[in-house]
């Protein structure tokens, strides 16, 4: 049955990419300029411009643009940039560099949301719950581009211990300057560890108010055995779908963390190719955003089947 579940999703999932790759496309022809004349400059000839504009094939009509972009992104040919540079290979390492900064940020979001948002569930009402909570809605309500000021402010004015720019060499790997990623993985993991944590509080007090708990502490069972049996099962489907959404939104709206940090990630590079009008860049990034989306969407849904055996025998029935 679940893989009846995957293959609609699947369908579904595609139909989606479709219709947005027609509006992506569409909505990036109909914003006023020309990126050719942007990218040569106002002394371009007319005939450099003719020339630039027939080798990105964009002298050929709409609807033929469009066949043969979707046809070639259906072929891992995502086009090229207006610099010439293949869009595949730009976005890849870009994207890779991104893909690091979420990861090493939901290492440690993943186990401080869990934690933090049962143990506020667990002493409902008291100080630890209200200190929790409130620390939550105050990162919750800043900004991500202030977040990411305060910490420069502190530990790299204040106090010098880390950069305030994450400036990666060309051809060198993030990993090799360590040091240069310690601010941008804080501010993402501050900005996404309260939703986290909001979301799993809301959980675990709905599963500590449940009928199952009350029966076992009436039964005398510890809190360790409560938790374990009753309260960790009830919360961690939901919390596995925050984890995973978070971790895509930190991917895709890290734009203003990477700029503040001037960190080269897919962030950076949107906003470049926005300001340039290079909408190759634009509009494959924006489909590769979409799908990774739809995909956590997915297994997100997959795992709350796996791990809900209710919702697999209404699925059979």
């Amino acid at each position: 049955m679940i893989y009846r579940l995957l293959l609609r999703r699947a369908a579904l999932n595609l139909l989606l990419l479709a219709l947005l790759s027609v509006v992506v496309f569409a909505g990036g022809h109909a914003l006023p300029g020309d990126p050719v004349v942007a990218r040569l400059g106002p002394t371009a000839s007319p005939d450099q411009i003719d020339a630039a504009r027939a080798a990105l094939g964009l002298d050929q009509p709409a609807l033929t643009r469009y066949g043969e972009w979707a046809f070639g992104l259906m072929q891992g040919q995502w086009g090229h940039s207006i610099t010439g540079t293949p869009v595949a290979d730009m976005l890849a390492e870009r994207m890779g560099n991104s893909l690091l900064l979420a990861g090493l940020a939901m290492v440690f979001l993943v186990p401080a949301s869990l934690v933090l948002g049962v143990l506020a569930a667990r002493y409902r009402n008291s100080g630890t719950d209200r200190g929790i909570s409130a620390t939550a809605l105050v990162l919750v309500s800043i900004p991500e581009f202030l977040t990411a000021t305060g910490l420069i402010a502190v530990f790299a004015i204040a106090w010098p211990l880390f950069p305030a720019v994450s400036l990666i060499p060309a051809g060198s790997s993030p990993l090799q300057h360590p040091a240069a990623l310690v601010l941008p993985v804080a501010t993402l993991f501050l900005v996404g560890l309260a939703y986290a944590t909001r979301v799993i509080r809301a959980n675990s007090v709905a599963a500590y108010q449940s009928r199952s708990v009350e029966y076992m502490r009436l039964t005398g069972a510890r809190e360790k055995r409560i938790l374990r049996t009753a309260v960790l099962p009830a919360v961690l489907p939901t919390a596995i779908q925050v984890w995973l959404l978070t971790g895509v939104a930190l991917v895709g709206g890290a734009v203003l963390v990477e700029r503040v940090f001037s960190y080269p990630g897919i962030g950076d590079t949107l906003v470049q190719a926005t300001v340039t009008g290079d909408l190759p860049v634009v509009q494959a990034l924006t489909l590769l955003l979409a799908a990774v989306m739809l995909a956590a969407l997915t297994l997100g849904d997959i795992a709350v089947l796996l791990m809900t055996p209710r919702l697999r025998t209404g699925l059979v029935t």
